[in-house]
């Protein structure tokens, strides 16, 4: 695949490139190339430039969330990360780049003193990545403190879009669907002391230990499935971990593939898994859960690629 377009432009480019070296699944086949840009300018620049020569790309960020076919795809991947964060302050609005780690624009809020974004300690990812899936914890969503974001839109124009503009929702955003590309993210928070901050975070990340510890030493992308929601047959939102252990899917395991003894909505894999065992081994999860209690889970986890048999609605593009 020829990307000379790209060679004025601070990317690096790798070819031919595993899927499993960008995911936290670890899974998954190769693609043509990875691109990997660390800031807005210079995402805007290389998604401009892969859409005038019609080069096909998906974009992805941290890979978190996201279970990549063994068949891999033929599409470019652009991967929108960055390890330092980019952020700015003003006031009591900060400004981050959507490539800035999750943590990290949770760990500066607090560091700055102004509360909003506690809910968001230790969750893996990319700030543009939470927002794109509304990621969320304790009652809370990260569109909830939202202000503003500057997107890449498809013709390459760049938009300001208030949230209150923007349908929200459950685990759930427009930027899922609509090719809308995440520059940057605003947010409106509250003064309150560092002390009382640094104090939520650490209650926090020590009640999230068990999640950070096994994620960080197993390869997975935490919750498979999301929880389920008070329009359901549930009555109230509801852990799907619950639903899946009282159905029967704790301890399953299908060719290396195998939910957590203790955590039934989490899936990891070893002895040579393959991403369709983790599949596989996700839809009987859900029917199990549909077949006690009639609720139908939805994923959490992103499919990147072709699975035997997927579902033709599952979506393209991915965070």
């Amino acid at each position: 695949m020829d990307l000379s377009c790209l060679n004025d432009l601070d990317v690096k480019i790798e070819r031919d490139t595993p899927l499993s070296r960008h995911t936290t699944f670890k899974l998954g086949g190769k693609c043509p190339a990875v691109i990997e840009c660390r800031d807005a300018k210079i995402l805007q620049a290389t998604v401009t430039r892969l859409r005038d020569h019609r080069i096909d790309f998906l974009l992805m960020g941290f890979g978190s969330n996201i279970l990549a076919s063994d068949n891999g795809c033929d599409k470019v991947i652009v991967r929108y990360t960055s390890a330092l964060p980019l952020i700015q302050r003003e006031e009591n609005i900060i400004t981050t780049d959507a490539a800035t780690p999750l943590d990290s624009l949770a760990a500066y809020a607090a560091d700055a003193g102004l509360d909003g974004l506690t809910a968001m300690f230790g969750i893996p990812g990319t700030a543009g990545g939470a927002i794109a899936g509304n990621a969320g914890a304790y009652g809370e969503q990260i569109s909830d403190h939202l202000q503003s974001v500057n997107v890449l839109r498809k013709d390459s124009s760049i938009a300001t879009l208030p949230t209150a503009s923007i349908p929200f929702s459950y685990r759930d955003s427009p930027f899922k669907h609509n090719g809308d590309i995440l520059l940057t993210a605003s947010f409106a928070l509250t003064p309150l002391t560092k002390d009382a901050l640094h104090a939520k975070r650490d209650k926090v990340l020590k009640e999230r230990k068990f999640k950070l510890d096994f994620w960080q030493h197993y390869p997975c992308a935490g919750s498979f499935f999301r929880n389920v929601a008070p329009t359901s047959n549930a009555g109230q939102r509801r852990a799907a971990g619950w639903f899946l252990e009282q159905a029967g899917a704790k301890d399953l395991c299908l060719n290396g593939a195998r939910t957590y003894a203790e955590h039934a909505n989490i899936i990891t894999h070893a002895d040579g898994a393959t991403a369709q065992d983790v599949y596989e081994l996700s839809l009987k999860m859900a029917a199990l859960v549909k077949a006690k209690f009639d609720i139908d889970l939805v994923r959490e986890v992103r499919l990147l690629g072709k699975f035997k048999g997927m579902a033709a609605s599952d979506p393209k593009g991915y965070w």
